[in-house]
């Protein structure tokens, strides 16, 4: 008996999140006859606090599900000190190559498509299980720390800051980034001032800004194709902006740091 639990304990374990039943028994089945320890879940809030309660080995995340999305719930996973490292394979049915990117960028390690072959989900999940393995190894052995208390707020005001850093672009709205990680606005706006002090909104202009320094120092894009880039109306509004919170416009910017390049 004694034997058997510990085989039990160190099987790998994973955790499936699918909103579809016949999809979730299926890989659950097919899973359990390779020997890992399986756990489910049917929606990407319940995935997310079950991967909380008992963090997995890895992760096989359903991206089209109702409420929470796989895209949302690996957003608040990558967020959480405490689930970031887990490995997270996404499956999808809707096999585009900009849904494949955007799942990558937010920090899933694979893609597999639906239908999926038995052989492909296989190989994929012994493949990224052997390399979680491999980097633990490697790492510098410390002493464990107590588990640290995340506050659930901190975590949906980081999601949020990756979701508005990875959009800039985007017509962002606080209900719309609300939504996407499971929440509401009122929550969202709460969580932002007491962890970040500031506005979502403060934060947004501030992150295009940022990034419109970026593109102005590592480009030769003009200031309209900048604005463009970070989600400003018109190249005016976008140098009104910078202007207001680096007191120089973008070109006189831009041809400061260029100076200070040849004469250091």
């Amino acid at each position: 008996m004694l034997a058997l639990t510990t085989t039990e304990q160190t099987r790998p374990g994973i955790l499936i999140v699918d909103d579809e039943r016949e999809e979730l028994r299926f890989l659950t089945d097919l899973l359990r006859r390779q020997l890992y320890h399986v756990r489910s879940a049917g929606d990407g809030m319940a995935g997310y606090q079950a991967a909380l309660a008992s963090p997995p080995d890895l992760i096989l995340l359903d991206v089209c599900m109702p409420g929470l999305d796989g895209f949302a719930a690996c957003r608040l996973l990558k967020a959480n000190p405490a689930t970031r490292s887990i490995p997270v394979i996404f499956l999808s049915a809707l096999d585009e190559p900009d849904e494949r990117v955007a799942g990558l960028a937010m920090g899933g390690v694979d893609f597999v498509a639906k239908p999926y072959h038995p052989a492909e989900v296989f190989a994929r999940v012994r493949i990224h299980l052997e390399l979680a393995g491999l980097r633990k190894a490697a790492a510098t052995p410390v002493p464990a720390p107590l588990p640290a208390a995340h506050d659930p707020d901190e975590v949906v005001a980081a999601a949020a800051m990756r979701l508005i850093d990875d959009n800039l672009g985007a017509a962002l709205t606080l209900a719309g980034i609300a939504r996407s990680l499971g929440t509401h606005e009122k929550r969202l706006s709460q969580a932002f001032r007491r962890h970040i002090g500031t506005t979502v909104f403060g934060y947004l202009g501030e992150a295009r800004i940022r990034r419109g320094q970026q593109l102005l120092s590592d480009t030769d894009m003009s200031v309209q194709q900048i604005a463009e880039q970070t989600g400003f109306r018109s190249a005016a509004n976008f140098a009104t902006a910078f202007r207001e919170q680096l007191a120089a416009t973008p070109t006189a910017y831009r041809q400061a740091i260029r100076q200070q390049a040849v004469h250091p």
